[in-house]
């Protein structure tokens, strides 16, 4: 086997992980990690618990590609992936999620805890099984009651530190949890046609476009509400609160723009700040964590 060719099949698995998705779980722990503690997290520990859950999203993100590669043969966001396009077959990619989820699960029970490697194991079969093989076929609430499995991973990095559940980790999964429908109904907006033709009953395609954007934007006040209560609890203070507002005002943007000036941009603009917006959040909760740190040392 040349280096080249070796090259292209370990890019075809990578592309089983969904490296962005993976990514953006994985900064959200990582925050959660550093959250959990006024001083330094153990090297240790926030190496081998990134890399446990980094291993498990990737697990259940194969998982995803084997399970849904009827529905991405029929999609043009996601006909190019490996499966579809049968450049590995459904067992190569079951047998790779297989071998990360083990890997997963060894490092989280042996070099982090029990409990953080059972959360994570529950978030693994939400995402991979619950949501992809029930929920998204059988209710256009289902990323409603999926966004369950997305929104653990900054409880999977504070339990990682802690080894126990917070009220202020749960304050961070209310925010993923509610930050989640706007999110993904703005992109369900965009791919509307291609959930007809795969036959998956997302919002819009059930209840209509106007429908949705109602409901974008109800989430997003919900939202806005939810980004205050790490400030209302004192988890958080003044500078946090600052920047989230400035942050709650463009997404509330977007959802107003989404319903009652419904360009043919917007949905997918909306779902580009949706990132932005997380990742701002997070970055917020970061910097005012030290900030306080610094202003009681």
């Amino acid at each position: 086997m040349t280096t080249l060719t070796l090259t292209n099949r370990l890019g075809n698995y990578l592309a089983l992980c969904k490296p962005k998705v993976v990514s953006l779980i994985v900064f959200t722990a990582m925050v959660g990690m550093l959250l959990s503690t006024p001083g330094l997290v153990p090297l240790d520990i926030f190496v081998f618990a990134s890399l446990g859950i980094a291993l498990a999203a990737s697990s259940a993100a194969a998982i995803n590609h084997v399970l849904d590669r009827r529905i991405d043969e029929r999609m043009n966001r996601t006909r190019r992936r490996p499966l579809p396009q049968g450049i590995l077959n459904e067992k190569q990619a079951l047998s790779f999620a297989m071998i990360l989820g083990l890997l997963a699960m060894l490092l989280l029970v042996f070099f982090v805890n029990p409990l953080t490697a059972l959360l994570t194991f529950v978030s693994l079969i939400g995402y991979a099984i619950i949501y992809t093989a029930f929920l998204k076929h059988a209710t256009p609430q289902n990323i409603v009651i999926g966004g369950a499995a997305g929104a653990a991973p900054p409880v999977l990095g504070w339990t990682a530190v802690t080894g126990q559940l917070d009220p202020n980790a749960l304050l961070l999964f209310i925010i993923i949890f509610t930050w989640t429908p706007p999110h993904f109904w703005a992109l369900a907006i965009s791919r509307r046609k291609e959930y007809i033709d795969a036959g998956v009953p997302m919002l819009p395609v059930t209840h209509g476009d106007a429908f949705t954007r109602l409901h974008i934007l109800l989430y997003t006040i919900l939202l806005v509400i939810a980004s205050i209560l790490p400030y209302l609890t004192g988890m958080s203070g003044p500078a946090y609160l600052a920047g989230v507002l400035i942050l709650d005002a463009g997404f509330l943007y977007y959802a107003l723009a989404l319903k009652f000036r419904p360009r043919a941009e917007l949905p997918m603009q909306t779902f580009a700040y949706s990132i932005t917006y997380l990742m701002g959040l997070f970055l917020l909760l970061l910097g005012d964590h030290y900030i306080q740190g610094a202003l009681a040392a």
